[in-house]
């Protein structure tokens, strides 16, 4: 059996973003019934389970810049269907057809994608000129998308690889670049761009009246750029989201409220300014609880300016500062900001209210928000997934804040809001382990959740070293309600400190079935991807369930680390409450390559869908377009075709 190509970095070894089973997979398939072995939880029956990732189309350039978050959006699903009494579950995987993806589709002269790497972005090595004649390329070929000659106009860049969710209806694939884009469960077909108030492709009965994302003037289509984690309320059914512009006020803020709620007017914010950001930032997720909401201005700029002071667009500044915006869910007007030290957050876990009793008015009061989030001391993630050397710090005579170990820890803040300064009066690591891609039970979600999953590794961190990538051999769960108990008892040390200063090891070796930390290691070199929970019915306790994740064994690879095309992962059902039982393995047709975010959706989520009248489709031979264009307009025509394939040829 022939091996996947493994893409070579310019230093002439495997890129490690773009090699083994992070290489792409070019393969798609309708749903395929898949055998197994163990049993499949009846909570499993009706519903799907699906993971959202970066899926490069085009990577003929072996050279070129690439970064684990680039990539064309590909979802791959496992749907657990009813069959005469029984569950039979059901593979399928499928690029999301972004206009960017159709477009490349189309343009077979492209060596690159349509897209700048991110790895371009973060390089300190980039020149000015570099990134200039990038940007430029990608400009031409939207422009050249909306001229005779092209199938698919480039309308949003974004290519939906990140996240995905359901919210009214609707299962959204996310990415920062652009809109939500709506896919059809349990197939994967893409209908089309969600603006707030509608997704193409649906009836026009779908749509609700209102402002829609984006904005007027030439660069009001930064609005519609909408983070990759928006948040749905677990109670009222509202869709919390920012979004995030290379201008001033650089941050808006929007809420949609569900259209099931029948029984009052539902409230509606879209594009709502949040004040108090004075530079564009990589701003990636941001913690929402019943009542408040927080946006995060940390040290990570992704900021065009950058270039004119010599800095690459993508900056991490370690002698910055973090800084957290706390409004009321419904008035970032009223927004506090609260100021600690330097880090990067990517990923935040739970986000809750502390209420207590005034004594005088005997109401309940809002008296502080919590938040647990994985916490990274630098940016080096960012640069080693794109196998990028993380630039050297510039040395600063008085730093305000000492400088801390590298490390990505889940860590708790707690921001009060009944003094009248803004003081972070907790801040400190639960656990010393590294963690990331949390998640949560769905309906414990900006309550004071017990329990939080997440990823770690053994033996490194989550920024790997140069030419080498995070794998994911650990999954953990975390008693975080325990562990804060804990330091309420004995305050660790404020910022640095941590509550379980334990390591991956010491925590296996423990025989306390009370442990507040849990860990599922895998086999040795099987590795998985982030788990997500789902409830038993009825179940005694909030862990009473199971985490799916997609797993992959990797003596699979051949000699030199490359998968060969019959590679093949699994999906893995674990016992939640204990973390050391596999109840189902679900053996899959083909490998599903490491990736980022995925979701579970219910039975009842994919039969409630809202109804659909087009989906997109892969587009007809380009030849046959092409020559009708040709025998249409004649001699210009040929004319015209025969600059535009002179300029794709230049710029491909």
């Amino acid at each position: 059996m022939s091996s996947v190509n493994a893409k070579q970095s310019r230093s002439g070894r495997p890129h490690p973003y773009l090699h083994g089973n992070f290489a792409p997979i070019h393969r798609v398939q309708p749903l395929t019934s898949c055998p197994y072995t163990g049993s499949i939880p009846q909570e499993l029956a009706g519903g799907e389970y699906v993971r959202n990732g970066g899926n490069a189309l085009k990577d003929e350039d072996l050279g070129r810049d690439a970064h684990w978050f680039d990539g064309d959006g590909m979802l791959s699903g496992v749907a657990f269907q009813r069959a005469d009494g029984s569950i039979s579950p059901a593979f399928v995987n499928q690029y999301i057809l972004t206009d960017a993806y159709l477009s490349t589709l189309t343009t077979p002269s492209l060596r690159l994608p349509i897209l700048p790497s991110i790895a371009t972005l973060v390089n300190p090595a980039s020149t000015l000129l570099r990134i200039i004649l990038r940007i430029f390329r990608t400009l031409l070929l939207v422009l050249l998308s909306h001229l005779p000659g092209s199938q698919q106009a480039i309308k949003k860049i974004s290519v939906a690889n990140t996240g995905i969710l359901y919210h009214d209806g609707r299962a959204l694939a996310t990415c920062e670049s652009g809109p939500p884009i709506r896919v059809s469960l349990p197939g994967l077909e893409t209908v089309g761009w969600f603006d707030g108030g509608k997704a193409e492709g649906e009836p026009s009965e779908e749509g609700v009246p209102g402002d829609t994302f984006g904005g007027n003037g030439l660069l009001g289509f930064m609005k519609e750029w909408t983070t990759a984690h928006p948040r749905v309320d677990p109670v009222t059914k509202d869709l919390i989201l920012f979004h995030s512009t290379f201008l001033s006020p650089f941050i808006s803020y929007s809420i949609l409220p569900s259209s099931q709620d029948t029984f009052t007017p539902p409230n509606r914010l879209v594009n709502a300014a949040v004040p108090g950001i004075g530079s564009a930032k990589m701003m990636h997720d941001f913690g929402v609880s019943f009542t408040h909401t927080i946006i995060m201005d940390l040290p990570l700029s992704l900021d065009p300016r950058n270039l004119a002071r010599n800095e690459p667009v993508v900056s991490y500044d370690p002698s910055g500062r973090s800084r957290f915006g706390i409004f009321p869910r419904w008035n970032p007007q009223e927004v506090r900001w609260f100021e600690t030290n330097p880090c990067c957050i990517f990923h935040t876990a739970n986000t809750w209210d502390e209420t207590n009793i005034n004594p005088i008015t005997r109401k309940a009061e809002i008296t502080a928000v919590n938040m647990l989030a994985c916490r990274l001391t630098s940016a080096a993630l960012v640069f080693s997934a794109g196998d990028v050397a993380a630039p050297i710090p510039k040395p600063v005579t008085y730093p305000k804040y000492e400088p801390e170990e590298e490390q990505c820890r889940l860590y708790y803040y707690r921001f009060s809001l009944s003094s009248f300064g803004n003081e972070i009066t907790h801040e400190f690591a639960l656990t010393a382990i590294p963690f990331e891609f949390p998640s949560i039970r769905d309906d414990m979600s900006m309550s004071s959740a017990r329990y939080i999953y997440g990823c770690s590794v053994s033996d490194s961190t989550f920024g790997a070293a140069l030419g080498r990538a995070v794998k994911i051999d650990s999954l953990v769960k975390v008693d975080a309600a325990t562990l804060i108990n804990q330091a309420h008892r004995a305050p660790p040390t404020p910022i640095t400190g941590c509550v379980d200063t334990r390591t991956v090891a010491e925590i296996l070796a423990s025989d306390d079935r009370e442990d507040p930390i849990k860990v599922f290691k895998l086999p040795e070199g099987f590795y998985a991807q982030e788990s997500r929970f789902v409830p038993r019915q009825n179940g005694i306790s909030e862990d009473d369930g199971w985490i799916l994740s997609y797993v992959f064994d990797e003596s699979q690879l051949d000699r030199d680390g490359s998968a060969s095309l019959g590679a093949k992962s699994e999906l893995w059902i674990i016992d939640a409450k204990e973390m050391t039982e596999v109840v189902c393995k679900v053996q899959l047709p083909q490998r599903v390559p490491y990736g980022l975010h995925g979701n579970w959706f219910g039975e009842q989520e994919i039969l409630n869908q809202r109804p659909v009248e087009t989906i997109r489709h892969l587009p007809i031979s380009q030849r046959k377009i092409f020559s009708a264009l040709e025998g249409e307009e004649g001699s210009f025509m040929k004319a015209w075709m025969g600059v535009r394939n002179w300029m794709l040829d230049i710029v491909g």
